[in-house]
């Protein structure tokens, strides 16, 4: 919003001071505020979940109320990107309501408060925006009826809320996979000119995360718990519906998606089919590759990276075609 009050020809200087602002926002009150933070208990059933315990726990609160401080203050904000703002900010709370209980929240719980948000993630996208679907890659668009593409959104979202989550396990997995993931998404909207202002908060995202990864590359000093890694799934759900290209968020996030969803997709066809796959991998992806191929926590970062990065490249390439 203060980005509104500049004169246009010092808009690109307010957003290089956003920028900072958010990066420098975000390690400063890390550093200062985590003494306050929960601790973490430890992971039973996680490999080297034991390391974790004594952590802050939950620093996720701070780098999403630093990207939310630095969008209102720099950020062309509508009614839209407002909605989104808040429901981003509800959906780091019930994690952060979670890291903090002593009691974890039920995953029906849980799941139903994410259905909520998905749910208004749906109505307030349909109401900015049209109901066009483009296929990216094969250069074709087609109109879903708004019911069908509001359960579509629903799933979207529910779903990368899931497996972002799920994919927190090792110190700066989840994070450094969500920036690739979001910075494929800023390079889309560049190459297909249609995210506008709303791509500035992806940049302000990323530095966040980037801001919160100081402390917690390996040996990490605190972790963002789920307040951090739900409100990365839901942004990266937004991010990838505002390009008009949902179906992207399998390629643009797919390492995330196998890492985090098999796990989900195991335990569901176990829970409720009685149908077991996966016998013999560990879920998440992350603790198989640890404890059955020997990676180490660092390996695992930059091999997960890498084939994302790879993926990434794939993407852009392929929609400038």
């Amino acid at each position: 919003m203060l980005l509104n009050l500049i004169p246009a020809s010092m808009s690109p200087v307010a957003a290089f001071l956003g920028i900072l602002f958010a990066f420098a926002a975000t390690v400063i009150a890390t550093a200062k505020l985590s003494k306050y933070l929960p601790k973490d208990a430890g992971r039973d059933f996680a490999h080297d979940g034991k390391k974790s315990a004594g952590k802050p726990r939950g620093a996720g609160i701070i780098f999403v109320l630093a990207f939310v401080v630095a969008a209102l203050l720099f950020a062309p904000v509508n009614a839209e990107i407002l909605i989104y703002l808040i429901l981003i900010v509800i959906s780091m709370m019930t994690g952060f309501l979670d890291d903090a209980s002593k009691n974890p929240w039920g995953e029906y719980k849980k799941g139903f408060l994410d259905l909520c948000v998905a749910a208004m993630v749906a109505l307030t996208y349909l109401k900015f925006n049209s109901n066009v679907v483009e296929l990216a890659l094969f250069g074709v668009k087609f109109t879903l009826p708004p019911v069908v593409f509001a359960l579509g959104i629903v799933i979207l979202v529910w779903a990368s809320v899931n497996v972002t989550n799920c994919s927190d396990g090792v110190d700066g997995l989840s994070g450094t996979l969500t920036i690739i993931t979001i910075m494929t998404i800023y390079a889309i909207d560049l190459i297909k000119g249609v995210g506008g202002d709303a791509s500035f908060l992806i940049l302000l995202f990323a530095v966040c995360i980037l801001g919160y990864l100081w402390y917690n590359a390996t040996p990490s000093r605190l972790m963002m718990g789920d307040a951090g890694s739900r409100a990365m799934g839901l942004f990266i759900s937004i991010a990838i519906l505002k390009t008009g290209c949902p179906f992207l968020y399998i390629p643009v996030a797919l390492v995330l998606i196998l890492d985090g969803g098999l796990g989900l997709v195991k335990v569901a066809l176990l829970r409720f089919c009685k149908i077991h796959i996966l016998k013999n991998v560990r879920t998440p992806l992350h603790d198989h590759v640890r404890k059955v191929w020997d990676w180490s926590n660092t390996q695992t970062v930059f091999r997960f990276a890498i084939i994302q990065i790879i993926l990434a490249v794939a993407v852009i390439y392929g929609i400038q075609m």
